[in-house]
C-alpha cells in the first residue's frame, strides 16, 4: 500500500503531554473536528499570540 498524498498539507512528528491526549481526543470526538484542524487552529492561535508580543 502506497503512502497517501498531501496536497496542502505537510507531515510532521510531534509528541504531546500525556495529560492532554485525552482531552484532546475527546475534543476531536465531541465536536467532530479532526484532530489535524485543530492543531492547526491551535498553531494559528500561538503564532498571533506570539507576533502581537514582537516574536
Amino acid at each position: 500500500m502506497g503512502e497517501s498524498v498531501l496536497v496542502n498539507r505537510d507531515r510532521f512528528v510531534s509528541s504531546l503531554d500525556k495529560k492532554l491526549v485525552d482531552p484532546f481526543k475527546e475534543l476531536s470526538k465531541k465536536t467532530r473536528v479532526p484532530k489535524s484542524r485543530l492543531l492547526d487552529e491551535a498553531i494559528e492561535d500561538l503564532l498571533k499570540k506570539y507576533e502581537k508580543k514582537g516574536g
